[in-house]
């Protein structure tokens, strides 16, 4: 009907138009100026009459192209219209609609999936422009730099002063590491900046990742492999020595029952106690390194999932006696219910651990507190924090307290910690240490 219509119409205006130019035919040949005027009047709004009412199919096309450019495929064009072209014009159209918005759903879908894959990425990845505009930065590094959300670079100024120095020159690089420290944890941070291009505008992309966990596993396994060694090589000498120090003794002393002649039992008596040293060193020996085998030996954790009372209440008797009676030792679960997924038994070691050399570092203080606290940090992790108020750890020995070996105190074989380390990333966690000399210290079991 519409078809129709517009051909009536069409048809209507042409007559039109030709009687109006028959008028201004015979209006010449009669000399009538007047009407002359007038007739060429009407003929100029006719003409363009016409041309606005064809053109309204051209606006129509138009208005097609500019809703697919608004991203609108709400439009339709009537197929059903008697005008054979109009209605093959009007289906194709249709088609070509549909067709794009095919493509753009397609195209939805895949930015869709691209962007939960960079979400669920375990590294951070983020980009900005040449204004320091951030145009899109993953939780993975919202949560590396525990600061959300990411908008614009000089954020990172609030973070670390560093960390904004290396981004604030709009130069790539090929890659850097920044140690970024807050007040519960340390973490390496491995950052690569990579330049591109999007619609003609420069961008930076930037890939972070901390590998503070890596490098404590590549630590570990460096020392475990030593220690392997060492062990290995001290026992093979140690055992043979005091194997025959102790058959050499054994036949001294039954030579030396014998014998009648003082000189003799003298001398015998001296070797004896000779001896007797090199077997006591050795023993000595051989049941130091033993202690080191266990840091060799530590088993992969049976986890089960364990209320978290149950585990600070066998900690805290296993502790009792440990701290001077003016040491207050207290034990908070947050919130209450609190359940870990751990092998309760290495895990009670690790605390019995903390808590011991807490108490050690508050001998002779008065006022002395150790804080034992099970909680959820912001990223639903859980985590166990075991602080005291002693005199803290110096910043110069703050990385070597995780070293095999290395001790503070007057006695001990400063495997603890390093055990312990070791129990932690073999639950796929780590152990981290905050202090600030003479007001407190703070160590924290961190659970993946």
């Amino acid at each position: 009907m519409a078809s129709r219509n517009f051909y009536i119409q069409l048809i209507i205006r042409v007559v039109f138009l030709s009687l109006t130019s028959v008028g201004i035919g015979f209006s010449f040949v009669y000399a009538s100026y007047i009407a002359l005027g007038f007739l060429l009047l009407i003929l100029v709004a006719q003409v363009f009459s016409l041309i606005k009412f064809i053109n309204s199919t051209n606006r129509k096309i138009a208005y097609f192209f500019d809703a697919i450019k608004n991203e609108d495929f709400t439009l339709r064009f009537p197929e059903r219209v008697n005008i054979k072209s109009f209605k093959e014009l009007n289906q194709s159209l249709n088609r070509v609609n549909g067709l794009i918005q095919e493509v753009h759903l397609q195209l939805q879908i895949r930015e869709n999936y691209y962007q939960e894959i960079l979400k669920q990425a375990n590294i951070g990845i983020m980009s900005f422009n040449e204004k320091g505009h951030i145009l899109f930065a993953n939780p993975t590094l919202e949560k590396l730099l525990n600061y959300s959300p990411l908008n614009h670079i000089k954020q990172l100024n609030q973070i670390d002063k560093g960390l904004y120095a290396i981004f604030k020159p709009f130069e790539s690089f090929e890659r850097k590491l920044f140690q970024l420290t807050n007040e519960r944890e340390q973490k390496q941070l491995a950052l690569k900046c990579t330049p591109m291009t999007l619609d003609k505008n420069p961008l930076l992309l930037v890939v972070a990742q901390d590998i503070h966990h890596e490098l404590d596993e590549k630590e570990t396994d460096s020392w475990v492999k030593l220690i392997r060694v060492l062990t290995h090589e001290i026992m093979n000498t140690i055992t043979p020595i005091t194997s025959i120090s102790d058959s050499i003794l054994k036949h001294f002393k039954s030579v030396a029952s014998e014998s009648s002649q003082t000189v003799e039992i003298e001398k015998m008596t001296s070797s004896i106690r000779g001896l007797k040293v090199i077997r006591d060193q050795g023993t000595d020996l051989m049941e130091f390194v033993q202690s080191y085998r266990s840091f060799l030996n530590v088993p992969k954790p049976d986890k089960t999932l364990i209320p978290a009372y149950k585990l600070f209440e066998k900690a805290r008797v296993l502790t009792s006696k440990e701290a001077n009676p003016t040491t207050k030792i207290s034990w908070s679960i947050q919130p209450n219910g609190l359940e870990l997924f751990v092998d309760e038994k290495q895990i009670t070691q690790v605390l019995i651990n903390l808590v011991k050399n807490a108490a050690h570092s508050l001998e002779g203080k008065e006022n002395g507190v150790i804080q034992v606290l099970t909680s959820v940090d912001e990223n639903d992790r859980k985590f166990i924090e075991v602080k005291d108020n002693g005199p803290g750890i110096p910043e110069d020995l703050a990385d070597e307290i995780f070293v095999p070996f290395f001790t503070t105190k007057d006695k001990g074989t400063g495997i603890g910690l390093s055990l312990s380390k070791q129990i932690m990333q073999r639950h796929g966690g780590s152990l981290k240490l905050h202090s600030i000399p003479n007001k407190e210290t703070t160590f924290t079991l961190l659970f993946e």
